[in-house]
């Protein structure tokens, strides 16, 4: 296994029609079945970065942009992002085409925090990624930056360290009654 990958050597890409049965209630392609492709496309793109099974750790926020309607084509690109010791930061990107107007919309973006396992389910490393533009550096700092951000947050709010009088006053005009006891 190298030592080192870039980004294109994990690249991954899926194109996938939107039938009926991917429908909500509303009649639009159900969130659901979009986050499961999602997962999909990142399980192989750390899967192919890693040269191993992968699972997924945690997904960094999913925005909707906008709906997919059935009958549009769906295609999501993947690639990594950053790499840690065990662990890959992958970014998936989502875009509709409606091929009777030949128009693409951007529908959403995440990242996919995925660790390798090895045959017993332990944690094993992974190659790191090689970095060849300003796009591969821009995304690692912005990964490396995001997972910081969230150790931060993620610490001030356990309960052992919360001081509930630092956010009372951010409370005020916030659609919640206060009645402590």
């Amino acid at each position: 296994m190298k030592k080192y990958k870039s980004a294109t050597e994990s690249r991954v890409s899926i194109t996938e029609l939107m039938l009926p049965s991917h429908s909500n209630f509303g009649g639009k392609v159900h969130g659901g079945h979009i986050l499961n492709l999602m997962d999909q496309i990142a399980f192989a793109c750390a899967s192919k970065h890693s040269q191993c099974y992968c699972v997924t750790a945690s997904v960094n926020r999913v925005d909707f942009l906008h709906p997919v309607e059935v009958g549009e084509l769906l295609t999501l690109r993947a690639s990594i992002n950053y790499t840690g010791r065990t662990s890959m930061v992958v970014g998936v990107r989502v875009e509709s085409e409606n091929i009777t107007e030949g128009t693409k919309r951007h529908c959403n973006s995440s990242y996919f925090t995925m660790v390798a396992k090895d045959e017993k389910g332990n944690s094993i490393p992974v190659p790191g990624l090689l970095l060849e533009n300003e796009q591969g550096v821009r995304r690692f700092a912005r990964s490396k930056k995001r997972k910081e951000e969230a150790f931060i947050r993620d610490t001030e709010f356990e309960s052992s360290y919360f001081k509930m009088e630092k956010y009372l006053a951010d409370l005020e005009n916030e659609n919640v009654k206060i009645a402590l006891k």
